[in-house]
């Protein structure tokens, strides 16, 4: 497991290798939760699934590029970060965490 960032900032990325596909799992914040899956095979667009009004999808889709393009697999991303009333500034925080994870594909 990867992380980034420290108490409520905090984010994490777990990898698991099925077949020569990659499955990502992101979380972290005060409520980890599904908020939204991301799909991208090797050449293709992605395809983004997002659950009920999370914007999860936003720091999914970079991880899903990132690893299809350099290991040229099918991968997914599937996960979700709470924090309880997030400012702006917050999410911020929370969204740069979430590329310095996107760094260690």
């Amino acid at each position: 497991m990867i992380t980034s960032g420290e108490g409520r900032y905090r984010v994490w990325l777990k990898e698991e290798k099925i077949g020569t596909d990659r499955l990502y799992i992101v979380g972290g914040g005060e409520r980890p939760h599904i908020g939204g899956i991301v799909v991208r095979e090797p050449g293709k667009d992605v395809t983004i699934v997002r659950l009920g009004t999370h914007y999860d999808y936003l720091v999914l889709e970079p991880i899903v590029r990132e690893a299809s393009e350099k290991y040229n697999v099918t991968c997914a991303a599937v996960g979700g970060i709470h924090i309880d009333d997030a400012s702006k500034a917050e999410i911020e925080i929370i969204v740069g965490n979430c590329k310095e994870l996107v760094k260690c594909i």
